[in-house]
Order: C-alpha cells, then sequence, then structure tokens
C-alpha cells in the first residue's frame, strides 16, 4: 500500500488546502495535518507556508513532492507489471504531443496494437515539456517528440524525419505551383499555430536565421489545433506553415496542397524518448516498423 503521509502530501498539494485534501482522502483535517506535520519531521524540512486563503509549497516542498508523484507513479507501475504478467499482457502508456494527435502517429499506434492482441497502448497528450516531466516520474513509459531532449536523462531512438511545408486549398491560385515564395507568403493570409508551439518557434527561428521577421507577415489567427487549422485552410481562409506528416492523408486524397517554400528548409526529428530502464525495446522496434509502413501507404 502506497504511505498514507504520501497520498496526503499528494492531495495537500493538489488543492491547496487542508479541509478540502481531508475530505478528499475521507479524513479528518487534523489527521491530514498531522501527516504533513511527520513527514516534516521526518525530512527535516517544511514543505508548505500559508499564504493568503491558500498553501503555497516551499523550495523543499517542491522537491519532496516531485519524488512522491514519482514514488506513486512507480508504486501504481508495479502493479500494473504484475498484473500484465499474469495476464501475458504488454500494457505501454505514451505520450505524445498535440502535433502528432494530427500526423501519422496516433494511426500507427492503433495499428500496433491493433496488430498484437497482447499489446496495449494508452496514449496521454500534452506539450513536450510536459512529457519529458512524466517520463521522468514514471507515469508515461514512452514519448514521441520532436527533437532531442535536453537537461534530462533520456533516450532517443530516430522514428522519422519531417519538414514544415506549405498548406492551402486547392483552389488556391498557387495550389498548382512546385514551390511558393516568401514574398507570395508575405501577400497571403495566414493561420499560424500558438507562438510557444514548436512549429511555430522552428518558423520563426528559421526566418531569423536569413535575416527576416514573422513580423513582415500577415497573420490574421493564431489557433493552437493542428486539425482547427487544416479545416480553416481546406475552407479557403488562409494559408498555413505546418508539419508535412500532419497533412500526409489530405495531400494524398487531394484534399489539401502542400508547397515548399523557396530557400527556406526547415527541418525536424521526430524521436521515441524513453528511460535508460525502460525493458521493452521489441516494442519500440514494433513501433518503427509499422510507422514506416504506414509514411509508404500514403506515398
Amino acid at each position: 500500500m502506497l504511505g498514507s503521509k504520501i497520498e496526503t502530501l499528494l492531495a495537500v498539494a493538489e488543492f491547496q488546502n487542508f479541509t478540502k485534501a481531508a475530505a478528499s482522502l475521507s479524513l479528518t483535517q487534523p489527521a491530514v495535518s498531522h501527516h504533513i506535520s511527520q513527514l516534516e519531521e521526518e525530512l527535516g524540512v517544511t514543505l508548505f507556508v500559508r499564504g493568503k486563503g491558500s498553501l503555497m509549497l516551499t523550495p523543499e516542498g517542491e522537491i519532496v513532492l516531485k519524488y512522491a508523484r514519482r514514488i506513486k507513479a512507480l508504486y501504481g507501475k508495479m502493479g500494473a507489471e504484475i498484473n500484465n504478467f499474469r495476464k501475458q499482457l504488454t500494457k505501454v502508456r505514451i505520450g505524445i504531443t498535440h502535433t502528432s494527435e494530427s500526423n501519422l502517429t496516433t494511426e500507427v499506434l492503433a495499428r500496433c496494437s491493433n496488430e498484437n492482441n497482447n499489446f496495449s497502448i494508452t496514449i496521454i497528450t500534452d506539450t513536450i515539456n510536459s512529457l519529458y516531466d512524466m517520463l521522468d516520474n514514471y507515469e508515461i513509459d514512452l514519448a514521441i517528440v520532436d527533437g532531442t531532449p535536453s537537461g534530462h536523462a533520456l533516450c532517443s531512438l530516430m522514428l522519422a524525419t519531417d519538414y514544415l511545408v506549405c498548406v492551402m486549398s486547392n483552389r488556391h491560385p498557387l495550389a498548382q505551383r512546385a514551390m511558393v515564395t516568401l514574398a507570395e507568403l508575405k501577400q497571403e493570409r495566414m493561420i499560424l499555430r500558438l507562438p510557444t508551439s514548436d512549429t511555430r518557434i522552428l518558423f520563426e527561428s528559421t526566418l531569423r536565421s536569413i535575416g527576416d521577421s514573422i513580423d513582415n507577415f500577415n497573420i490574421t489567427l493564431e489557433v493552437d489545433n493542428i486539425a482547427t487549422i487544416k479545416d480553416l485552410v481546406r475552407k479557403g481562409l488562409g494559408v498555413s506553415i505546418l508539419p508535412q506528416s500532419a497533412c500526409a492523408r489530405e495531400q494524398k486524397k487531394g484534399k489539401m496542397a502542400v508547397l515548399p517554400i523557396e530557400n527556406l528548409s526547415m527541418m525536424r526529428e521526430t524521436k521515441i524518448v524513453y528511460k535508460k530502464d525502460f525493458t521493452h525495446m521489441d516494442i519500440l522496434q514494433e513501433i518503427t516498423r509499422v510507422y514506416h509502413e504506414t509514411v509508404r501507404s500514403y506515398q
């Protein structure tokens, strides 16, 4: 059983209130306070300071909370692996970015689980940094992301190379061209990802590298969801810059024009990221195999 003091710490950190934490744990408020006091005495630190109407973690409390979450995740992982062993089943929790929701990644993972009855996948979607934290804390087993993690004790396996491209409606006057120029793009209404997205960051950094700026473009709409952007583009409401893999289905079905941008190379690497103690290397091989088969089916 996971220690009651750890459970109490996690609840208090979540609700930032002893009374609400007590209610969620079916404990009394004094019992919750006692658990926190015991933990503070054992560790020789102060975990919380009382703010105006709420509790705030101290810097030491942040460290303890990080490891408490890791302990809970590891405890759950242990129970799950024991249960999976008994059932001769392999369950894997895979984190993906919001971009991956719109490219081939989810289809690949679905194909992997369909081809093997003993292989079950849970997909979690979040930002890259959050996925790295989940990996560190054993809350997920793998992450499929763009780029290589830095500042984390993680391993990675190259899955694919992708490129940012210009996408537009098939009815757009430029749709039949072999490429689009930056000068032409500057005359278009642009629908882009949010400035914090990796797609947008790569586009802007590439522009800066050639002495240009995003300020020289007519950005009429910023949207976080790639599926929404593609829908607006297909309706002729603007053009966008998206990963080529995110538009593979639409391109093959003739629902959208996908063009390279002259003199602008925006390559990104998609990798499977995992911890050094990940043991199911056969799963990495299977995902890679199915990914390349799926890519070929769209070419």
